[in-house]
């Protein structure tokens, strides 16, 4: 006996493909990157959708103080926002790409905030200094 008999169940077509909604890919990315932004009003979010090649291309650009928060340390923001894009557009069937353009003011369009473009300055070189204070290393043996 089961409880469950009054519960209409779902019938399944997994031989059938049916075409999937897009997702809101604009309403998306302004809800993952307006908490980070101290002017959430300068945000900018542009897609483009491409039904033949199953592409979304998204650019989004905003105030440039906002830019480490949105790109969080190492980056870590950016890619959560990333990769919650790219799950949505997996479960549409798309892949999809994400470009970050800077200042939303007049005069300085055009700034780009790839992560791989972006000046940093080099890092100090690496000095190898002898240990002569603190503790020593606890170096366990092999066991196996």
């Amino acid at each position: 006996m089961f409880l469950n008999r009054s519960v209409p169940q779902p019938h399944h077509n997994f031989g059938t493909q049916s075409p999937k909604a897009s997702p809101n890919y604009v309403g998306l990315v302004k809800f993952l990157v307006q908490p980070f932004l101290e002017s959430p009003e300068t945000l900018s979010v542009d897609s483009e959708i491409s039904q033949t090649l199953n592409r979304v291309w998204i650019r989004i650009a905003f105030d440039s103080a906002d830019k480490g928060k949105v790109f969080g340390r190492g980056g870590r923001n950016i890619q959560a926002i990333r990769t919650v894009i790219a799950a949505a557009a997996a479960a549409a069937g798309q892949s999809v790409y994400l470009d970050i353009y800077g200042s939303t003011t007049p005069g300085r369009e055009g700034m780009s905030f790839d992560e791989d473009s972006e000046e940093r300055s080099p890092p100090p070189p690496k000095t190898r200094e002898p240990r002569t204070n603190g503790p020593k290393p606890i170096v366990k043996p092999r066991t196996r």
